[in-house]
């Protein structure tokens, strides 16, 4: 995957965590908020990737 996959699915689940609390939907709260986080492990893999000089 790469770093703006990553930042895609960060903002993905940002805006599904704003719309869980919003309409007090606490099941798309936390899973906005898990695909957010899920992103930024996505885009940290990606630039450690790109810092050791892999594929």
């Amino acid at each position: 995957m790469g770093k703006a996959k990553g930042k895609a699915k960060q903002a993905k689940g940002a805006m599904k965590e704003t719309m869980g609390k919003a309409s007090g939907d606490t099941g798309t709260e936390v899973r906005g908020h898990v695909e957010k986080l899920a992103g930024k492990a996505e885009e940290a893999a990606a630039d450690a990737k790109r810092k050791s000089g892999g594929r």
